[in-house]
C-alpha cells in the first residue's frame, strides 16, 4: 500500500493568498505580490525561522512565474551540484526564454566557492537565485552574493496563524484529515499552536502524530 506523503506536505499552500503570517511580503502592494504582477522577480534571500514558509513560497514563486524550479540543499550539494544545475539552466534558457528558478536551502551553508560558482548567471538572468536561511544574511554570505540578491525577512508564525492552519488541516477533506471524521477542540488546537512555537511544519507534524494515535487507539 502506498503511503501518503505527510500532512505539512499535502497542506502546504499553493498560491500567496494562502500564505499565512508574512503579508508584508504577499498582500497586494507588497513585494512579492508586485513582483510576481510586474512578471520582475529578483534573486532574493528568506531569512526566517524553521517553519515560517521559506521553501513554500520559493515553490508559490516558480510555479507563478513558470520557470522550471531547481532545489538544492546547500548541505549535501558541492560544488559539481551547483555547476551541474547552472548547465541544465543554461540549457533551459535556450530551450524555453526563461531563466531558472535555483532553490537553496539553508544558503548559508555553503562556502565561497560554492557561491561563486553561480554568480555569474545570477547576473546574466540564467538563473533567479531564492536563498533560504536561519541565519542572518549579512554575517553569512558574501558580500558578492549579497549585492546581487535581496534581503526579506519572514517572521515566526503567530498562534493564531497557527490554529488557523490546524483547524484547516483537520477540515480539508482533500489534502487534510477531514476525510476521516477527525475532530479537535479548541484547547488542543490552542496547546498545538503553543507547542510549536511559531513552526506550522511542528504544528502539523504533532497534528498529524495525534491522529495517528487516535485512529489506533480505535482500531
Amino acid at each position: 500500500m502506498e503511503s501518503s506523503p505527510p500532512l505539512a506536505d499535502r497542506m502546504r499552500p499553493r498560491t500567496l493568498r494562502e500564505v499565512r503570517g508574512q503579508e508584508h511580503l504577499t498582500a497586494p502592494g507588497r513585494l512579492l505580490y508586485q513582483a510576481l504582477k510586474a512578471d520582475h522577480l529578483p534573486s532574493l534571500i528568506f531569512w526566517g525561522p524553521p517553519g515560517c514558509g521559506k521553501t513554500t513560497l520559493a515553490r508559490i514563486i516558480a510555479a507563478e512565474v513558470g520557470s522550471h524550479f531547481e532545489p538544492m540543499s546547500a548541505v549535501m550539494a558541492g560544488v559539481r551540484d551547483v555547476r551541474l544545475v547552472v548547465e541544465r539552466a543554461k540549457e533551459e534558457k535556450q530551450r524555453a526564454g526563461k531563466a531558472t528558478i535555483l532553490f537553496v536551502d539553508e544558503i548559508h551553508r555553503f562556502n565561497k566557492g560554492q557561491q561563486d560558482a553561480f554568480l555569474p548567471y545570477v547576473e546574466d538572468g540564467t538563473i533567479i537565485l531564492l536563498g533560504a536561511t536561519t541565519e542572518n544574511p549579512s554575517f553569512e554570505l558574501n558580500g558578492a552574493l549579497l549585492s546581487r540578491t535581496r534581503g526579506v525577512t519572514l517572521n515566526a508564525l503567530s498562534t493564531g496563524d497557527l490554529v488557523h492552519i490546524i483547524r484547516e488541516a483537520v477540515e480539508d477533506p482533500q489534502r487534510g484529515l477531514g476525510i476521516g471524521g477527525v475532530s479537535l477542540s479548541d484547547g488542543t488546537a490552542q496547546t498545538i499552536a503553543e507547542a510549536a512555537d511559531g513552526d506550522a511544519r511542528l504544528a502539523l507534524n504533532i497534528l498529524e502524530t495525534l491522529s495517528s494515535i487516535a485512529q489506533a487507539k480505535e482500531d
